[in-house]
């Protein structure tokens, strides 16, 4: 299809280019009055044809320039195409007013050909001037203000509006991430499932601090750091939810977390982590939290007081003679008087469990 229309807009071009050039050469030819050859319709069958020919080999060339351009559009923001447009169309506008004059001259450099120079310069100085005063058209636009520093990676946006109108208000079209969701790597299981609707969003200052991380000296952080991309890198290659980086600052606020709530404020998004102490304060920020630990809690099956269990041994505990076990999917177990029995699968009876927001916790004695 894309073929098919270029090859028109080549026969339509050579077909109109012809209509003006052929009579002259007509003209000169010296048969300007057969009608037969110099009319409107032969003029133009013939420049038609002949670029219709030309189109065979070099269509393809066009077409990638045009694919190019649709991606390099595609990269913008809506703020950045908005103001280019504009400033293209009022120098533009200026071009006209500017040689309107010109046009009713007799020499043709003076009536087409500076006419057109004329409109190119100040098609691209107003284009120019619009978006390389991009920050000040933001504080002009505050409606899009944050909207025009979403870069798209990947996907396409969903009929989110529709389903705000069905009346799902606990809907939220993004889910931001912080640091420790992407350090800690289970968002990237969660996603293949399929459960997160939307579009996920990563913030800028967010990938900084896992340079950040990365970069440091210590070796434990180093790790977390480069974890954190590496699920990131993942997160970009996998196709079932689109992902977006945000790519504006607070720079009245500090810190990272407060950077995060005030983020999900604006974009009335949701907010990704398994951080105790964002969760926290979220609760009292009036703004929707997706706590992985939580979701990881429910999904636990359920230990009750009674319960039998064999586990391994690891660690001493904080109390005295106190084991740490662990089960497979993390849980940590208290085992009473196991300090003994380090390294030793042994049989323990659940005595107690402890929820919280930051994980589940069970106690129980030797059987």
């Amino acid at each position: 299809m894309r073929k098919r229309i270029i090859q028109l807009a080549y026969i339509i071009l050579g077909g109109a280019l012809t209509i003006n050039v052929l009579p002259v050469l007509w003209r000169v030819m010296g048969v300007q009055n057969d009608l037969w050859l110099n009319n409107v319709v032969v003029n133009f069958l013939s420049g038609g044809l002949i670029s219709f020919i030309i189109s065979v080999p070099t269509w393809r060339y066009v077409d990638n320039g045009i694919r190019e351009i649709e991606n390099f559009l595609n990269r913008q923001s809506p703020l950045m195409l908005l103001v280019g447009s504009l400033g293209t169309l009022i120098g533009l506008a200026l071009a006209v007013f500017i040689t309107a004059p010109l046009q009713r001259m007799d020499s043709v450099l003076m009536s087409s050909v500076i006419p057109v120079l004329i409109m190119l310069l100040f098609g691209y100085l107003g284009f120019r001037l619009g978006t390389t005063r991009i920050d000040e058209w933001r504080n002009l636009i505050p409606s899009l203000n944050n909207m025009s520093r979403l870069t798209k990676i990947r996907g396409h946006k969903k009929d989110d509006d529709e389903a705000a109108e069905a009346g799902e208000e606990n809907y939220h079209h993004y889910k931001i991430l912080d640091t420790n969701i992407l350090i800690d790597g289970r968002i990237l299981d969660i996603v293949k499932t399929g459960f997160i609707e939307g579009t996920l969003l990563v913030p800028n200052f967010v990938l900084y601090e896992l340079q950040y991380l990365a970069d440091k000296g210590e070796e434990i952080k180093r790790v977390r750091g480069r974890r954190g991309l590496d699920v990131l890198n993942e997160l970009r290659e996998q196709t079932l939810i689109p992902l977006e980086m945000w790519e504006g600052d607070y720079k009245n606020i500090k810190e990272v977390d407060e950077k995060l709530i005030q983020l999900a404020k604006d974009l009335d998004g949701a907010l990704v982590t398994n951080d105790f102490n964002l969760n926290k304060v979220t609760q009292f920020q009036s703004v929707k939290v997706l706590n992985l630990n939580a979701l990881a809690g429910a999904l636990r099956p359920s230990i009750k007081v009674g319960d039998h269990l064999t586990v391994t041994l690891v660690k001493n505990g904080t109390e005295r003679q106190q084991a740490v076990a662990y089960l497979d999917d993390g849980t940590m177990v208290v085992v009473e008087d196991g300090r003994d029995k380090l390294q030793q699968k042994v049989n323990v009876e659940v005595t107690s469990a402890l929820q919280t927001d930051a994980g589940r916790m069970i106690f129980a004695k030797l059987v």
